[in-house]
């Protein structure tokens, strides 16, 4: 193997599971395989953080690119829950083990101890971006502004390499390389198997049920066929 070719497809979500599936990304190339990602729909926030590690990333013109940023939302209740007399504890050990919670007092103290964990996360996801794609490096501020682009505007920005689908990309190296598609095994759980069960169950009986009927008796055929 001295290629893989990963299809990304995700607008984000929490930073540790990305910041995992980047860093096995990660183990691709350090095995000295060139890791081509490729974006047909979107790759932004945490997909973004996998989709930069690649050696080439190549994105469909209006694939979604970007949003190199951090956000957080807490609904607070603490109003609600007084105006009604209703009582609700919070009990931590250690002075930060909660800032900002949805039924305890938010505090200034409380904002801005959140604030700057969130900006710590951001930092550490713009070093991240940098040292994947050197070429950013110098314009890291400019590019994570949490803001998003197109595909066709994220070249221009430095985010993305090559402007084509994923279908596109393996048509131009399939003459040259022999591709092997690897695709995850789904394991079926014990309620998906009994319902293969039963739908055998099921055509079985339909069968016999078909074959017991007499022999004058004519199922009218399909719309489509009459």
């Amino acid at each position: 193997v001295d290629r893989a070719v990963v299809v990304i497809t995700s607008p984000g979500g929490a930073v540790s599971p990305y910041g995992l599936a980047a860093s096995q990304l990660v183990r691709i190339r350090k095995a000295g395989i060139q890791l081509v990602v490729c974006v047909d729909t979107v790759a932004a926030s945490g997909g973004y953080m996998m989709a930069a590690v690649g050696d080439t990333v190549c994105a469909a013109p209006f694939a979604v690119i970007g949003s190199i940023g951090v956000v957080t939302q807490i609904p607070n209740f603490q109003r609600f829950l007084n105006k009604h007399e209703i009582d609700a504890y919070l009990f931590t050990a250690g002075k930060h083990k909660r800032t900002v919670d949805i039924i305890g007092e938010v505090t200034k103290e409380n904002k801005k101890k959140l604030q700057e964990e969130l900006d710590d996360m951001h930092r550490a996801f713009k070093d991240h971006v940098a040292l994947a794609r050197p070429k950013l490096k110098d314009n890291i501020e400019e590019v994570a502004s949490g803001e998003y682009w197109v595909a066709v505007q994220a070249k221009e920005h430095g985010l993305v390499d090559e402007i084509m689908t994923s279908d596109e990309y393996l048509e131009s190296i399939c003459q040259e390389n022999e591709i092997i598609e690897i695709v995850e095994k789904k394991r079926r759980n014990v309620w998906s198997a009994f319902h293969a069960v039963a739908s055998v169950m099921k055509s079985a009986v339909d069968g016999v049920s078909s074959a017991k009927r007499p022999n004058d008796y004519r199922v009218a055929p399909p719309m489509a066929v009459a």
